[in-house]
C-alpha cells in the first residue's frame, strides 16, 4: 500500500501472508497533481502517477522489513529491459523475497500498457530479469489489453514464476457541475468491487492457458470473493482497495471467512478448490 516499513509491518501482522510494495522506479518520481483519488459508487478511481522515492532511497525500508521477518514482494516499474533488470537486482540485494514486474499501469505514459501489451517485450524483460536474479519473478498484467492470454504466455515463455492478474481498469469520472474530468490526469485506474468480474474472467482464461500459478487481484473484500478467484484458477490473491473498506484487519477476516466456507463445504485443503470451476 505504500513505502513505509512500519505500516507494511502492521498490515503483515494483521494477517497478510506477505506484503507487496508500492511500485518503485530507478529515480524519485513526484506523480500527478491533485486530485489523484476519488471514491465512486462501486470502487475507487485513482491516477497517482507512480509516485515513489526511487529504489536507492527505498533501500532502508526493505532492509528494515527484512529485519522484522516480513515477507516482501517488491513491485518495480521501468521503461525498458535495462531498467527492469537494474531494479530487480537492487530489490533482491535489499532483501525482497520476490519481485513483481508492473507491466500494466493504465495511466503512466511509457511505463505501463506500452510495455505490457507487447508480447516480445514482455518475454524479453521477464527472461532477462530471471537470468539476473534468484528470487521468484511475478508478472502483473493489465485487463486493458485484448491479448492478455498471449501476454501471459509470453511471460511464461520468459520463465516467469507466476502471473498477477489484474491491475486496475482504465476509467474516467466527469464532474457534472464543472463539466470536466475529476482527476487531474483525466484518466485513471478503477479498483474495487466493480472490477471483480473482470478479474475473475482474466484469471479463469489465463489459468486455463498456462502452467504457472496465477495470483488473482481485483475487488476482493470478503472470503467469498477470494474463493471465487480460487475457483477460477488463482493460487493466491492480493488485496488493495479492500483495506479502505474493512481496515487492515481485512486479512484476518478473509482468512476466517475462507475457513468457515471450506468447513461448510467439506473441504480440507485449499488446493482442492483451485481451478475447480474449470470445465
Amino acid at each position: 500500500m505504500d513505502e513505509d516499513a512500519g505500516s507494511m509491518q502492521r498490515i503483515f501482522n494483521s494477517g497478510a501472508g506477505a506484503i507487496v510494495t508500492k511500485s518503485i522506479g530507478l529515480k524519485p518520481r513526484d506523480g500527478y497533481l491533485n486530485p489523484t483519488v476519488v471514491e465512486l459508487e462501486h470502487g475507487i478511481l485513482n491516477a497517482m502517477g507512480l509516485p515513489n522515492s526511487g529504489i536507492d532511497f527505498f533501500k532502508e525500508e526493505l532492509l528494515e522489513l527484512k529485519k522484522l521477518n516480513v515477507p516482501v514482494i517488491g513491485s518495480i516499474f521501468g521503461k525498458n529491459e535495462k531498467e527492469f533488470v537494474k531494479l530487480a537486482e537492487k530489490i533482491q540485494q535489499f532483501g525482497a523475497d520476490a519481485v513483481e514486474l508492473n507491466l500494466s499501469c493504465p495511466h503512466a505514459k511509457g511505463y505501463g500498457l506500452e510495455v505490457g501489451s507487447d508480447t516480445k517485450l514482455v518475454k524479453d524483460i521477464t527472461y532477462k530479469v530471471k537470468n539476473k536474479i534468484e528470487i521468484p519473478v511475478f508478472v502483473k498484467l493489465s485487463p486493458n489489453i485484448t491479448n492478455i492470454i498471449d501476454i501471459a504466455k509470453s511471460a511464461e515463455a520468459g520463465n516467469a514464476d507466476a502471473i498477477v492478474a489484474i491491475n486496475t481498469v482504465k476509467a474516467m469520472k466527469i464532474d457534472l457541475e464543472l463539466k470536466m474530468p475529476v482527476l487531474s490526469n483525466k484518466i485513471g485506474g478503477y479498483s474495487g468491487k466493480a472490477i471483480k468480474p473482470i478479474g475473475i474472467r482474466c484469471v479463469y482464461e489465463i489459468s486455463k492457458n498456462i502452467d504457472i500459478p496465477v495470483i488473482g487481484v481485483g475487488g476482493i473484500s470478503t472470503g467469498e470473493d477470494a474463493i471465487e478467484y480460487f475457483l477460477a484458477g488463482a493460487s493466491a490473491v492480493q488485496i488493495g482497495s479492500g483495506i479502505y473498506y474493512r481496515g487492515i484487519e481485512i486479512f484476518k477476516f478473509i482468512c476466517d471467512e475462507i475457513e468457515k466456507w471450506m468447513i461448510k463445504q467439506g473441504y480440507n485443503d485449499l488446493s482442492e478448490i483451485i481451478g475447480a470451476a474449470h470445465l
